[in-house]
């Protein structure tokens, strides 16, 4: 599977604070000349806080993109060199002021590879214990909703969650959990 084109021009469209676009001038294998745009993003961790008897702790946050409050898991974009575990560790006490004694690795997953190079790794914490909940600037809208597991599942399928990560990553922990089981 290798690269089937060269860059024959690059140029950076914009510099933000969470992504870069670029826009690339790329000749394929055949000659046939296109541009591609991308939008270049560090990634980011998403977790599943499972407490002992079950349950688990999403939030509430409006989200302005699309204009609504959606109901997902604590997730946050990886600082640079930052390790994913420790990003997920860092998010999961930062959104939720819950601490988790043992992180699972259970995937990462490409977002949308089709314009993106956004990857999200998804963690199991469990072992919740006490922390300090302290929200960055712009999350002031994070409400705590805790749920027995089976009702997050349930959340999933009738559309009340609706976020691919969360989505995943409750589909996975439920996997790795015994509670779905694979067909």
């Amino acid at each position: 599977m290798g690269v089937h084109f060269e860059v024959t021009r690059r140029e950076v469209v914009f510099q933000g604070r969470v992504f870069t676009i670029v826009r690339d001038e790329v000749r394929h294998a055949s000659g046939y000349e296109s541009v591609r745009e991308v939008v270049e993003h560090n990634g980011g961790a998403v977790v599943v806080p499972l407490f002992d008897n079950g349950d688990v702790q999403l939030i509430r946050q409006f989200r302005y993109p699309v204009q609504d409050e959606i109901i997902e898991l604590p997730a946050g974009k990886l600082g640079d060199g930052e390790e994913p575990e420790r990003c997920a560790a860092r998010e999961l006490e930062e959104e939720t002021g819950w601490k988790g004694s043992e992180f699972r690795r259970l995937t990462a997953m490409m977002t949308t590879p089709g314009f993106c190079s956004e990857v999200l790794h998804i963690y199991l914490a469990t072992g919740l214990q006490d922390g300090e909940q302290r929200l960055e600037e712009g999350e002031e809208s994070i409400r705590m909703l805790r749920v027995p597991f089976r009702e997050a599942l349930a959340m999933c399928r009738d559309g009340r969650i609706h976020d691919g990560k969360t989505v995943t990553g409750l589909m996975l922990a439920a996997l790795d959990r015994g509670i779905l089981t694979e067909s």
